[in-house]
């Protein structure tokens, strides 16, 4: 395994990027800022290399982007309805970053963040220490993301946090992809299958109901292989709101032992895949929901490597992370974190082809 770092200077402080190449020149580019991935460069059916992951020309664009892209999400992904949370009969209001709703740990949240780095002899480890009350959020949590890359085109995720106070979190990683190559153009053609046979309803400003329902029969199942854009101009309440997918599906088993306060480590629980270029990503995961995002919003994104900037639907995010609203809704598995009990969640993305 080769590694490279490069310090980027910034406005905002220095930023660490680091490339790790594995024996067969696979390769992928971390960040400090928001302790995120830049590149992912893998073979397609033909064995030429290419870049997967949407990633920006300029390092420092990463702050502060509407895309999140490529980063860890938190301290909470994804949505807090009305930026409302209560921990132990006290209330805190977080800041309604998205419309009328908390979005992503709000504007300063880890994706918007130094973290500190520390190479390891096949990865990285980024740690970030959280203040009390940072984005209005009790306890002082000290978080890591450790990435893994080994040679067989395997990239693990560990995300850890531990907190002095009960508060809760959620973490994923929010990178955008398109199998065909990052700068490549829409991805709508791209398959996907999810082991889900249940999704979260929202309401129209994508706030979940608190119910799941059966995905049978509807433009949210993907227990086979559709393509992404398939269904997506369906008359169809989801696909409405959000302008495309936008939505999170229960992955059966990790759901189920989420609930149970358990872990289970779900193979394939996504797998996304193109005939163009025969790339298939698979994602490995104990998370118990997986986001699906089809870059409804990329429009005016800063300008990625090709020197434009993507449009909407250029990539599709797929986000293995705890229930939208779960410390609001005590039926979905909880997110709650306390002193005596450490976070503790796994992604793997697993690149093959076909």
């Amino acid at each position: 395994m080769i590694s490279e770092t490069h310090n980027y200077p910034a406005p905002f402080g220095e930023i660490t990027l680091v490339r790790l190449v594995n024996d067969h020149g696979a390769a992928i580019t971390l960040s400090s800022l928001g302790a995120g991935i830049i590149a992912v460069e893998v073979p397609d059916r033909l064995g030429k290399i290419s870049n997967i992951a949407l990633s920006y020309e300029n390092p420092a664009d990463y702050m502060a982007d509407p895309p999140t892209m490529g980063k860890t999400a938190g301290r909470y992904a994804n949505r807090i309805v009305e930026g409302a949370l209560n921990v132990d009969g006290k209330d805190y209001k977080l800041d309604c970053n998205c419309g009328p709703h908390h979005l992503h740990g709000g504007p300063t949240g880890f994706q918007n963040q130094l973290w500190q780095t520390e190479l390891l002899p096949n990865g990285v480890r980024f740690s970030l220490i959280s203040p009390d009350l940072h984005e209005n959020y009790p306890g002082t949590i000290r978080a890591t993301v450790e990435y893994r890359w080994n040679n067989l085109n395997e990239l693990s995720i560990s995300f850890e946090a531990t907190s002095d106070a009960p508060t809760v979190i959620n973490l994923t990683n929010h990178t955008y992809w398109n199998l065909d190559g990052a700068d490549s153009g829409n991805a709508l053609h791209h398959q996907l299958k999810l082991k889900a046979s249940r999704w979260l309803p929202t309401d129209d400003t994508l706030a979940p109901t608190g119910e799941l329902e059966s995905v049978i029969g509807t433009p949210m199942d993907f227990l086979d292989f559709h393509t992404v854009g398939e269904r997506i101009r369906e008359d169809f309440p989801a696909l409405k709101f959000g302008k495309g997918y936008d939505n999170c599906w229960a992955i059966d088993g990790a759901t189920e032992a989420a609930l149970e306060g358990r872990k289970e480590m779900i193979e394939d629980a996504a797998v996304l895949k193109s005939d163009v270029s025969g790339r298939v990503l698979h994602v490995d995961t104990d998370q118990p929901g997986v986001q699906v995002y089809s870059g409804n919003w990329l429009d005016g994104s800063p300008k990625n490597t090709g020197g434009r900037s993507y449009n909407d639907y250029d990539g599709i995010a797929i986000e293995a992370q705890g229930f939208p609203d779960a410390p609001n809704i005590p039926s979905f598995p909880s997110q709650r974190l306390d002193p005596q009990h450490p976070y503790s969640r796994t992604i793997i993305y697993r690149f093959t082809t076909e």
